[in-house]
């Protein structure tokens, strides 16, 4: 793979775990309901106006008009929310570790799912090592006593579940382009989310230029720019490749909520963060494999 590519893959990595820190700026004046609401609205506009200026074809019956509406509420407004409602209590940099574990949750869910890839041996380990890394982000706070703390890390775990679901319910939309289906189910995360935030949190009231400008960062270029790149990025690069991004995002979520928030880095998350790396690796294969035939190769005997 091109040096291009790795650099794509580096600064959506990067921008990933930006999402995070901008979730923290926008929880300062807005309620979380309200943070996820305008994060897929901006997210949906950006996508439409790519698709309506690339002239990409758009046809949707009745049938598929509400799966899609379900689908981008599991996908994008309840992670979004979940986010937005554990970081009310944790640091940033702990809610972007806690997304890294997306992919143990989705071979838990892919395992049982009818037609789905099933959990090998190795990929089960990285399943223990994923829950392993929660545990220990769990620790200082269960030893403080913060239990307030210790739910919002429960509840931030809804979100990689949602995904976990989300991937394998995607399956029934793969007739669709990936650009089409991202502006539509957008569209369908913002109509579930909008009454639910208003009811709950009313019309927001945006007086800080900082919520601006970080709405339309979260909204424009994390949700429909970054979206878009990854669906152009996929076929040049594969899905394998395209994996490594998990591993790219809490780092930058923890530099970042250290760096620009001031956020407490405490030695229990990066012990945390390895952990969930050592499962995510694991379950990725591919340095478990090089290992083998690395070690296949020694074995031969040379002349």
């Amino acid at each position: 793979m091109s040096l291009k590519y790795w650099l794509v893959i580096c600064i959506l990595g990067i921008g990933w775990g930006m999402s995070f820190m901008f979730n923290a700026i926008l929880l300062r004046e807005l309620g979380p309901l309200s943070v996820s609401m305008g994060r897929v609205a901006f997210g949906a506009l950006g996508c439409w106006v790519y698709v309506i200026g690339a002239r990409l074809p758009v046809r949707l019956s009745g049938a598929r008009a509400m799966g899609l509406l379900g689908f981008g509420a599991l996908s994008y407004a309840a992670p979004f929310a979940f986010y937005a409602l554990g970081q009310q209590h944790i640091a940033s940099g702990v809610a972007g570790i806690v997304n890294a574990t997306t992919p143990a949750f989705a071979v838990i869910v892919s395992h049982f799912w009818p037609g789905s890839e099933r959990a090998t041996l190795l990929k089960s380990l990285g399943v223990v090592c994923g829950f392993m890394g929660i545990v220990m982000l769990s620790m200082p706070v269960l030893q403080a006593g913060a239990t307030s703390e210790f739910w919002a890390i429960l509840l931030t775990l809804c979100a990689p579940v949602c995904y976990a679901f989300s991937v394998n319910i995607a399956r029934a939309f793969r007739d669709m382009q990936p650009v089409v289906l991202t502006a539509l189910a957008l569209s369908g995360a913002t109509i579930a989310i909008t009454p639910l935030a208003i009811w709950q949190e009313g019309v927001p009231h945006v007086t800080r230029t900082e919520t601006w400008l970080s709405l339309m960062m979260i909204g424009f270029v994390l949700t429909s720019a970054a979206f878009i790149t990854f669906y152009w990025l996929l076929p040049k690069v594969g899905p394998t490749n395209i994996s490594t991004v998990t591993l790219i995002a809490p780092v930058s979520a923890l530099v970042l909520g250290t760096w620009v928030l001031q956020e407490a880095l405490l030695p229990e998350h990066l012990l945390g963060m390895a952990a969930i790396f050592v499962g995510l690796l694991l379950i990725d294969g591919r340095l478990i494999r090089r290992l083998r035939r690395s070690g296949a190769d020694k074995d031969q005997p040379k002349g």
